[in-house]
């Protein structure tokens, strides 16, 4: 119990950080828009060296409002579940996270400038689900269930199913969140662990068990030493009443 309460703490950090990250994206588009840039340039252009400064930049430029719109209530959310659920880990998972999304993407992806926070989605979507499977603690379970039944169709562009679309940016954070969720392991909370489950348990030692007979059947005995208070008991009263 002590171990949840250090790992799932909440701080300003918590919400104060997915904020800071959700208001750069806007005041990038806002720049745009006021002085008339264009950074869509920026984003990561595959295999070549030019555009490989798009690892870094590419979360940060949008097309339009709608692109831009799109991300942000997702990437919101689910930054904030990183944050409260995997506190110790956050920033390692989005640092590491956005850099080898990006470089999959470079990698692997068409010919075109990929713009967009949408693969900081799918990687926080792709952790988020993985690890609490793997962990097995009942909150992070949960989570995992939370998460695919309110972005669980984002899954379906990771396919090439709009060229608009950069399912490539996609499929790449949703691999590398599935990897960081394998691969991470301190820092998470760990199941409780019954005394059943430990490798030196004898079930004939359970004084639980010894309450039931080899066919499953609830076998209610008091002890021996109750039954002699009880009999001893009524012997006085009956003493008494003579």
């Amino acid at each position: 119990m002590n171990e949840e309460k250090d790992l799932f703490k909440f701080s300003t950090g918590v919400v104060g950080y997915p904020l800071l990250f959700i208001l750069l994206i806007w005041i990038v588009f806002w720049f745009e828009v006021r002085f008339g840039f264009d950074f869509n340039n920026y984003g990561v252009y595959p295999r070549t060296i030019i555009g490989l400064r798009g690892v870094l930049f590419s979360p940060f430029i949008h097309a339009d409002i709608t692109h831009l719109w799109h991300n942000t209530l997702p990437l919101l959310i689910l930054s904030i579940a990183l944050f409260y659920f995997y506190r110790q880990n956050a920033w390692k998972i989005l640092l590491v996270g956005v850099l080898l999304t990006g470089l999959s993407t470079w990698f692997f992806g068409r010919p075109a400038n990929h713009i967009g926070a949408s693969g900081v989605v799918y990687l926080l979507f792709g952790f988020l689900f993985f690890k609490g499977i793997i962990a097995r603690h009942f909150r992070l379970t949960a989570l995992s269930f939370v998460v695919v039944f309110i972005y669980g169709s984002m899954v379906l562009y990771v396919l090439p199913i709009d060229p608009k679309i950069s399912w490539e940016g996609h499929l790449s954070g949703l691999v590398v969140g599935a990897l960081l969720a394998l691969i991470i392991k301190k820092g998470v909370v760990k199941p409780k662990k019954y005394r059943w489950e430990s490798p030196d348990y004898n079930p004939e030692d359970d004084e639980f068990l010894k309450h039931f007979d080899e066919n499953g059947n609830f076998i209610e005995n008091l002890p021996e030493e109750d039954i002699e208070v009880i009999y001893e008991y009524k012997d006085d009263k009956k003493e008494e009443e003579n």
